[in-house]
């Protein structure tokens, strides 16, 4: 009894009974205050004695059924059985830096084959939408892989995509093709300022039809281009259709673009147009259609790249970001009142958006591929060719010569001074 007095090391034993004549009798009741001078202080608890362990592992939210589900994959046998393997080691890991693709710190190098994977399953997690580290993890790719993250980019009527994503927008490189139309950006919005950067310097095809755009949005889009030969200089189709602010003037700073092979200028502020179409001509060779050029039915240009996925999410993140807003009862039962139609309802449409259309209300040029024979027999092929479309009853030899008695000097001589310029465009 005096050594487990003593012991301070010793177990509690709990309570100690005695039978004494014929009854149970607690003996270590009394030494509680022994006890209690020689045990240690108990330590604080971290959960209060009513707390159940269970309670928190039955709480399965979709962190840990994921966490539990990862990795493995799940699949039913012909009798209906769940089957279930363990996925690879490569998968694994591809899960676990796709998870962290926004601390990556380089990707310049890395085999391409093994980053498309990388960057499937980082869009399978929709990594890409988050704020901040969407944008992180989107640049480190479009630094080290360019065209192969996006070569061909349409934002047709997707103002809300850029106003919400523009920094995003703006991390891709070596965009080859870029439609803008029908965005209502104006002369002073931060993506067009964006076009004359270096990193869009292999755009050459651009859409910026119906952008209420103006000679002063013209002249800073090519300043770069006519002062320091840098920005969109190969750019060889431009699209600036209905933009009724373009005047005259704003046409003369496109002959700057050299390597300019279709240009659409319809629904735009010119006063003189045969003066426009001369200048247009002179300068950069580029002649008046008769017919609709397929180079702008806006059929070529798609979004095409390892993310063109990535700009659907941004798109459906974006319209149920605004469709409460745009959808609200009270502002629908308003609308309906004042017998107004949402914007939803109501999509504004170009003005030369009709496909059927008048073909010579429509101001496209196109540039004449250069034969590789003389002038004047230039010039007797193109008129006898046109003639033929005239008049399909007529043989070819005898309307190249009708059309050569009837063809002035003067015609004549303007004709080689084009293809003059034919030779000196080339050159370039």
């Amino acid at each position: 009894m005096s050594y487990y007095l003593s012991s301070e090391n010793h177990l509690d034993p709990g309570p100690i009974y005695v039978r004494e004549n014929g009854q149970l009798h607690m003996v270590n009741l009394a030494l509680d205050g022994v006890r209690s001078s020689l045990q240690k202080p108990r330590p604080f608890r971290l959960f209060p004695k009513g707390f159940s362990v269970e309670l928190c592992m039955n709480r399965e939210d979709d962190t840990a059924r994921k966490e539990k589900t990862d990795h493995f994959i799940f699949t039913y046998t012909r009798e209906g059985n769940l089957r279930y393997s363990a996925k690879s080691l490569f998968s694994l890991v591809l899960g676990f830096i796709s998870d962290n693709v926004d601390h990556i710190d380089s990707l310049i190098g890395f085999p391409e084959q093994i980053a498309e994977k990388l960057f499937s399953a980082a869009e399978a997690r929709q990594k890409f939408t988050e704020p901040g580290a969407g944008l992180r993890a989107l640049q480190k790719f479009t630094e080290a892989y360019g065209s192969l993250v996006l070569c061909s980019l349409c934002l047709r009527n997707r103002y809300l995509v850029i106003s919400e994503k523009l920094e995003e927008i703006k991390s891709f490189r070596e965009l080859t093709c870029l439609d803008l139309s029908c965005c209502k950006l104006g002369d002073e919005h931060e993506l067009l300022e964006h076009l004359t950067n270096e990193a869009l310097s292999s755009v050459t095809q651009l859409h910026l039809k119906d952008n209420c755009l103006s000679d002063a949005g013209v002249r800073k889009m090519t300043a770069p281009v006519r002062v320091m030969k840098r920005g969109l200089e190969n750019l060889t189709l431009l699209d600036l259709s209905c933009n009724p602010e373009i005047t005259d003037a704003g046409i003369g700073y496109l002959f700057s673009f050299r390597k300019l092979n279709c240009l659409d200028i319809s629904g735009t502020g010119l006063k003189d147009i045969k003066t426009v179409k001369h200048k247009l001509q002179t300068h950069i060779g580029l002649v008046h259609s008769k017919v609709p050029l397929k180079e702008f039915d806006h059929s070529n240009c798609k979004t095409e790249g390892w993310a063109d996925q990535i700009v659907l999410q941004w798109e459906r993140v974006t319209a149920e970001a605004v469709k409460p807003r745009e959808t609200s009862e009270p502002r629908t039962a308003a609308q309906r009142f004042y017998g107004k139609r949402s914007r939803a309802e109501a999509p504004l449409k170009c003005p030369l958006a009709d496909p059927h259309m008048n073909s010579s209300e429509k101001l496209q040029f196109y540039k004449e591929k250069a034969p590789d024979c003389h002038g004047p027999v230039l010039k007797h092929e193109a008129i006898s060719s046109q003639e033929s479309k005239k008049s399909k009853k007529r043989p070819f030899e005898e309307s190249e010569t009708e059309q050569n008695n009837s063809s002035q000097p003067s015609k004549q001589k303007y004709v080689c001074l084009a293809v003059d310029d034919w030779d000196l465009l080339n050159s370039y």
